[in-house]
């Protein structure tokens, strides 16, 4: 028997969730980030973070997103794996926010391609619209920032964890003064992440294994509806019994690490490149 539409786009979802946190290891592979130091990797990634936020130049946003690049290779990611991880949900949805802004309706400017002429120009309240749609050379590149800026930023951030084991990377920001909720609200999610996928599969499995025939979609929704609503109730009572079995064993609030930190010259040298790109382009925006 065929699984239902809701039943498959479910089971989907989760398998593309799980693979997408749990699918490699490359934190323990010999290469560039992987030998820094956490602690100098997150200021590291941080200043860069920072300069993409800050930067207003097209060539300085895609030299940047160049650099995470090479930094993937020197890492010994798989490029293709980076640049899928990557680029697989920008299109659908920073895409669809970009969209808008090349035309010369919301960023006015010198056309480059005119789409359509109309008779006169358009009034909409106390808006007026010119007579004709076209995608504009302003719009082009304030939608191209935008999709280089969240490119730049997701390929950092998939840099970091990738490179980094959990327990370290949690270390390095208890160690940079982050809020211990945080950090631990964070780790947390990640540890169980997998567990709940684990039960939504097996609910959807066991509801395969007692059909007889094809559902209704409305029957579809109430039961996945349900499903939601338990699934939120047995992580609450989890989350209930993982906090008391912790306070029994002498849970503190700050994570551990058995492994040492060793802050060394390699490590001070990126932190102190990372600090002079960030550095040069604050500059150079102030300057030009």
């Amino acid at each position: 028997m065929a699984m239902d539409f809701v039943g498959k786009t479910l089971l989907d979802t989760t398998r593309a969730i799980e693979q997408s946190v749990f699918q490699l290891d490359l934190s323990s592979e010999d290469g560039f980030l992987q030998g820094l130091d956490p602690r100098a990797k997150v200021i590291c990634f941080l200043l860069l973070l920072l300069l993409t936020a800050f930067s207003k130049g097209l060539w300085m946003m895609f030299s940047t997103y160049l650099l995470t690049v090479a930094l993937a290779m020197a890492s010994r990611i798989p490029l293709g794996f980076f640049i899928k991880r990557v680029w697989l949900f920008i299109p659908l949805f920073t895409g669809l926010i970009a969209l808008p802004a090349l035309f010369n309706i919301v960023t006015p400017g010198d056309s480059i391609w005119t789409l359509v002429v109309f008779n006169s120009p358009i009034s909409f309240g106390p808006f007026e619209f010119p007579a004709y749609l076209a995608i504009t050379q302003q719009g082009l590149t304030t939608a191209a920032m935008l999709i280089l800026r969240v490119a730049v930023s997701v390929s950092l951030a998939i840099l970091l964890v990738l490179t980094t084991r959990w327990m370290d990377l949690l270390r390095a920001l208890s160690i940079l003064k982050v809020p211990q909720v945080v950090i631990l609200v964070t780790a947390m999610t990640y540890r169980y992440i997998h567990l709940f996928l684990r039960n939504l599969e097996n609910m959807l499995l066991a509801r395969k294994s007692r059909q007889f025939a094809p559902s209704a979609m409305k029957d579809q929704h109430g039961w996945i509806s349900s499903r939601l609503g338990a699934l939120v109730a047995k992580s609450y009572h989890l989350s209930t019994e993982v906090h008391l079995a912790m306070v029994s064993r002498g849970w503190s609030g700050t994570p551990k690490g058995l492994e040492q930190f060793h802050f060394k010259a390699k490590d001070a040298v990126s932190v102190a490149v990372a600090f002079i790109l960030f550095s040069s382009e604050i500059l150079f925006d102030k300057i030009y």
